[in-house]
This record gives C-alpha cells, structure tokens and sequence, in this order.
C-alpha cells in the first residue's frame, strides 16, 4: 500500500513508524496547487492537512482508495466529489483539545498579568536599574472573581471552562446569537456586556461569521479582554484592531487570521500596541497533541485495511 503524506511540515518533523509500519511511505514537507497532482500520483492513501484536494484533482486519482484528513475540519476535501469517486475520508477529532486550552491560559494569563511587558522591560534593563526590588509599571489581575465568557459550548469550550473554575472564574456560556436562551446558559449580548473575559470556541459558519464586531466591542467593558483560538473571521479584525487602538477594550489574545499565513495588508498583524497578543495558529499543536493525531492517522488507516469504518466522513 502506497501512503503519501502531502504536508509533512505540519507533522513538525515528529516520527512516522506507526505509519511507515502500514505501507511504503512517501512525504512532501508542502505541496502547492500545482503540485498536487504530480504528489499524488500513485497512492492508495492520502494524508492531508491543508493541501487541497478538490473535485478535479479527485477525478485524476484512479488508484487512490483513502484520503486522510489530519485535522478536524475537512473543508479542504470535496466530500461530494470523494463519495462519487468511491474514496473514503477521515478525519481525527478531539487529539488538540489540551494543546489548546494550555494555549488559551497562555494567553489570557499573559494578558492579565502583562507578562509580556515586563519581560520585554528586563531585557531592556529596566529591573536592574530601579530603585526597589519590584517593578510595578502594569497592571496583574486575578483570574479569581472574573466573569468568564464561553463562545462555543463544545469539547474545547468545556474544556477551557474546567480550568477557569479551577482559577476561581465565575463561568457563563453564551447562547447563539438571536436564539431563545436555553436553561444553562445567558443571552449572548448579556454575555458581551458583562463579561470580563470573552473565549472563543465555536466553529466558523455563515452564522458565526463577524460575530463580534465593533458593534460587540463597543458593548464590551473597557477593562475586558477578548480571546480567539477558534477560527479566523469569528472576530473583525478590522473592527479588533480598531477597538484595541482606541483601547474600548483592554487586550485581546488571537492565534488564527481569516487567511493564513498573514497577509501583508492584515491589521492585526500590522497592530503594534501592547494590548495585543498574536500567535500563528499554533493553539493545536504542542508535540504531544502532534503525536496523538499521527496516531489516531495511523489507526483510522489500519481499520480501513481491515474493513472498518473509524472516523469516517465518506
């Protein structure tokens, strides 16, 4: 059996065996539109994290029996065009979901206790050069007694909202946006208005999309911060570097753009301030969340062999 991996890069250089122990292995650290096709030649297997594989190029692929999507989210497979052709897809759900709880904390943490400035001043000599033994320019603030929003009550959302009990936060969940509020959780401008920290965690739909606009940031408190390790388009960026530059609200934490890499042209990837913290995208992949999907890869492969179905999408 043929297996080729066309974003090898994504794998961070973490090791294969578990997958080389399936088939003769073939990786490419990307593979771009025009390369696709010449990539994909002669496999039974595919593994993909961002490469597309579209209509088209699926019509090409008369040996190819399974496609392996190494993430969550599959928008970059032609599902429709997969099951015409007779090719099965899967996918891999829950492997990142204590990466990136870690990575929220991360953020958060470093936002209320402005790590990020006092270390930026000790690198620059402040503390050597002050007059007592602590530095006190910024503020810290307790997570402890905070109101701590929940956009998206799923896996990761619930996962995030055990640790902040833990940190002492008064947790709430936001119901959708112009539903009828159901039992357990509070009106979603309520949530926007009150809180004091806002995370993010609900997929990207026609629904979801520019959620949180100015119009949102604008009903924030000045004092809140505002948290994105979901997707890209969830918040305006436009409207979120807009609110942070005329400090509507206190900082803000993000790890995914609308299009990634960044574009030049991006605003919050051109926002200089201090009120800002930007990753990218790396929420999902500390080395042991890594492993679990190479993993969880390498077994959804073994029971397609076998004739079973494991995490099938097609």
């Amino acid at each position: 059996m043929n297996i080729t991996i066309l974003d090898n890069a994504t794998l961070a250089k973490t090791s294969l065996s578990c997958i080389e122990q399936l088939g003769k292995l073939t990786t490419y650290e990307l593979t771009s539109p025009e390369q696709v096709i010449e990539h994909c030649q002669g496999a039974d297997v595919l593994i993909t994290n961002k490469a597309v594989l579209n209509r088209d190029t699926i019509s090409q692929l008369t040996q190819l029996k399974l496609i392996c999507v190494s993430a969550t989210g599959t928008n970059n497979v032609d599902l429709e065009a997969a099951k015409e052709f007779g090719i099965a897809v899967t996918n891999v759900a829950g492997y990142s979901t204590p990466s990136v709880v870690q990575h929220t904390f991360s953020l958060i943490t470093n936002l209320l206790g402005n790590t990020h400035r006092y270390q930026a001043d000790c690198q620059q000599g402040a503390w050597q050069k002050s007059e007592m033994f602590c530095i006190l320019d910024y503020s810290f603030n307790d997570l402890q007694g905070k109101t701590f929003a929940i956009i998206g009550g799923g896996t990761l959302g619930k996962g995030v909202a055990k640790v902040a009990e833990a940190f002492g936060a008064n947790v709430i969940v936001a119901e959708r946006k112009g539903v009828k509020c159901r039992d357990g959780r509070t009106p979603f401008e309520d949530v926007i208005k009150t809180a004091d920290i806002i995370s993010v965690h609900c997929p990207l739909t026609d629904e979801t999309r520019d959620l949180i606009a100015l119009n949102e940031l604008k009903m924030m408190k000045p004092s809140a911060i505002i948290i994105n390790t979901a997707r890209g388009g969830i918040i305006n960026e436009a409207d979120l570097a807009t609110a942070l530059e005329q400090n509507l609200i206190a900082g803000a934490g993000v790890d995914v753009l609308t299009k990634e890499p960044a574009e030049a042209s991006n605003p919050l990837a051109n926002y200089t301030g201090n009120n800002l913290l930007l990753t990218p995208h790396i929420a999902w992949a500390s080395t042991e969340s890594i492993v679990r999907l190479i993993n969880e890869v390498s077994l959804n492969i073994a029971a397609f062999t076998k004739g079973e179905s494991r995490n099938r999408l097609v």
